[in-house]
């Protein structure tokens, strides 16, 4: 490291202020905070950690708000949190989970501080991988809405989604499982056989478009590639900081 703290070209007073909006669920909140670390300290050597300011909601509520079907109230626990994240020194946004990006356009309107979308960073890293069909997993609403899905295929991607059937299936694991950190054979079999129904009817990769899947299906587990979004958002956010 030079005489002005620097290594790889990076000041360490150069490093923005990560902001997270997490708790949805917490389990995933807790892969970001510590692949981001993680992630700086592989970049930036020695005792450099993050910079990072974090607000988390209770995901009780917003699991009733989304099973309600209120996204309005939802988008307003989102904003209010969010505009706290900006209040308290970030210089950047991440909603730290699939689902609720179906409010990001509510909460970017509000704030003035760059959002980093993670279906976009998504899209981009699959365009890299020279993709252009993938399966994508995640909750019902992530599968079945145009707010996620519609914003990969702005990408040029044909997007694949299990039939319905294995959406509730999906969901339920999602939700009764991997939210309150129970991770099961059983269920990762499951998930196993859906991937490769995707992959029979053309997904070249698939997405595990909700922050815990990765808790349950990891690459080791099969040859299909998989896009964790989990891992890809929290690399981004550690190039954004840096860069």
């Amino acid at each position: 490291m030079g005489q002005d703290g620097r290594k790889n070209g990076v000041s360490d007073h150069a490093m923005k202020t990560i902001g997270l909006l997490g708790g949805m669920t917490w389990e995933s909140t807790e892969l970001y905070y510590r692949w981001i670390n993680q992630g700086i300290k592989q970049r930036l050597g020695e005792l450099n950690s993050a910079k990072i300011v974090l607000v988390s909601v209770n995901f009780q509520e917003i699991n009733a708000l989304q099973h309600r079907g209120d996204w309005a109230e939802a988008g307003r626990v989102l904003i209010e949190s969010a505009q706290k994240v900006e209040r308290a020194g970030a210089d950047f946004l991440l909603i730290c989970t699939n689902t609720m990006h179906k409010v990001a356009e509510q909460v970017e309107a509000v704030i003035q501080i760059p959002l980093l979308h993670l279906a976009d960073i998504t899209a981009q890293r699959i365009i890299q991988h020279e993709m252009r069909t993938v399966g994508l997993l995640g909750t019902k609403f992530t599968m079945q809405q145009d707010f996620y899905r519609a914003r990969l295929e702005n990408y040029g991607l044909n997007v694949i989604v299990p039939s319905e059937a294995d959406q509730e299936k999906v969901h339920r694991i999602i939700y009764q499982e991997l939210a309150l950190g129970i991770v099961k054979d059983q269920s990762r079999n499951e998930y196993l056989r859906i991937v490769d129904g995707m992959r029979n009817e053309g997904a070249e990769g698939v997405i595990e478009g909700c922050t815990e899947i990765v808790m349950l299906l990891q690459q080791e587990h099969t040859n299909i590639p998989l896009f964790d979004t989990t891992a890809i958002h929290a690399e981004a956010a550690v190039n954004h900081a840096v860069s």
